[in-house]
């Protein structure tokens, strides 16, 4: 009888597990179709189980990416400064609509106001009113300082090869190019290959994949998480390093 209530105990937790993503992705779900504050107040219990699942996850996944990237784990962040507060900011903001539909976690060294590369996992039920547009793995810089993009120009410029060997070994990753520039940046026109002109026009250096349901809802979702993104060790390496050198004062 014992051995039947452990195996049992066992099965629960078990699902728990496999349909805790799940719930915080019913409950976005839920609250894109009902984006109000009167809507909000009588499900706070739901979005509080939510919030807590997401903090559980996001706590694992800076623990799994510290194993084996150096700068998160030397200046590991908390879940307080890897996530976001629902509430949406709307003085400039024409959308009235009061909460966020999706929930993101940023694995970044010393927290997501750093100006390091880091890693991002974005949840988003599809709906009308779309954010990204699905549920996303982002590893890279977004809107980097100047001096920032300036240093990785400079790296690029003179050794773009091991750079693009690192994207090639982000299998399953796609290199994003919308927010290149038409022209190349002045004093790179003697760049040597024209695959490095192309990565010299970019304003924001990243990669991205995108997730599936069945993905998602699997058990063990954060080792899941940091596999694929250790897919992109190298990748953030070279770009932490270029970091490292705009913030020592060389540019």
């Amino acid at each position: 009888m014992f051995f039947l209530l452990q195996k049992y105990s066992f099965a629960i937790f078990v699902l728990s597990k496999y349909y805790a993503m799940k719930r915080v992705y019913d409950f976005l779900a839920a609250l894109s179709r009902n984006n109000n504050k009167a809507w909000f107040d009588v499900h706070k219990a739901r979005y509080l189980e939510a919030k807590e699942i997401f903090e559980d996850f996001t706590a694992e996944l800076i623990e799994e990416v510290a194993k084996w990237d150096e700068y998160v784990s030397a200046s590991k962040p908390t879940v307080k400064q890897s996530t976001y507060r629902i509430y949406r900011d709307l003085r400039f903001s024409r959308d009235k609509s009061p909460y966020k539909t999706h929930m993101g976690a940023f694995v970044v060294p010393g927290g997501k106001k750093s100006p390091y590369c880091g890693y991002y996992f974005h949840l988003e039920p599809p709906q009308k009113r779309e954010y990204i547009g699905g549920n996303m793995l982002f590893a890279g810089l977004y809107q980097p300082d100047p001096k920032i993009i300036a240093s990785f120009r400079d790296e690029i410029s003179v050794n773009g090869d091991p750079f693009l060997e690192a994207v090639a070994r982000a299998k399953g990753f796609d290199m994003g190019w919308s927010s290149s520039s038409r022209k190349l940046p002045a004093g790179f026109e003697n760049v040597e290959k024209e695959e490095w002109k192309e990565l010299l026009k970019l304003k924001d250096v990243s990669l991205t994949m995108m997730m599936d349901e069945k993905f998602l809802f699997a058990p063990n979702l954060a080792k899941r998480v940091a596999a694929r993104l250790k897919r992109c060790k190298d990748f953030s390496l070279i770009l932490n390093r270029c970091v490292d050198y705009a913030l020592e004062g060389n540019l």
